[in-house]
């Protein structure tokens, strides 16, 4: 499994920004992705995550309301819109896949920079 984020970058707070994860290497039936984030100084943590068959969506509370994460079967890829963003927002944002059978996230993307500062 490759997984490849993109389209992190330097934003405003209050801005957005959209994330993509283009994976491959098997189909992801029964698959579940997810995006984590990395400030620093701080430990790794979950952000959002999306089944792969039925779009399920679940977030955590830091985010509720200003990220959306989406998934494209045709596309083999999984987004995440990132609106009203804040300086605490900033961070190594990676995207990771698990099958639901997996109890964690075995394998992960290299990561992309988002930085929100005015």
């Amino acid at each position: 499994v490759q997984l490849q984020a993109s389209g992190g970058g330097l934003v405003r707070p209050g801005g957005s920004l959209r994330l993509s994860c283009a994976a491959s290497g098997r189909p992801f039936t029964n698959w579940i992705m997810a995006w984590f984030r990395q400030a620093p100084g701080k430990e790794r943590e979950f952000i959002a995550s999306i089944t792969w068959n039925w779009a399920t969506t679940a977030y955590a509370d830091s985010v509720k309301g200003r990220f959306t994460i989406s998934r494209d079967k045709a596309e083999n890829t999984v987004d995440l819109q990132m609106n009203s963003l804040e300086p605490e927002d900033t961070a190594i944002y990676y995207c990771a896949s698990r099958s639901t059978a997996a109890t964690k996230y075995n394998y992960w993307g290299q990561g992309t920079l988002v930085t929100v500062s005015s």
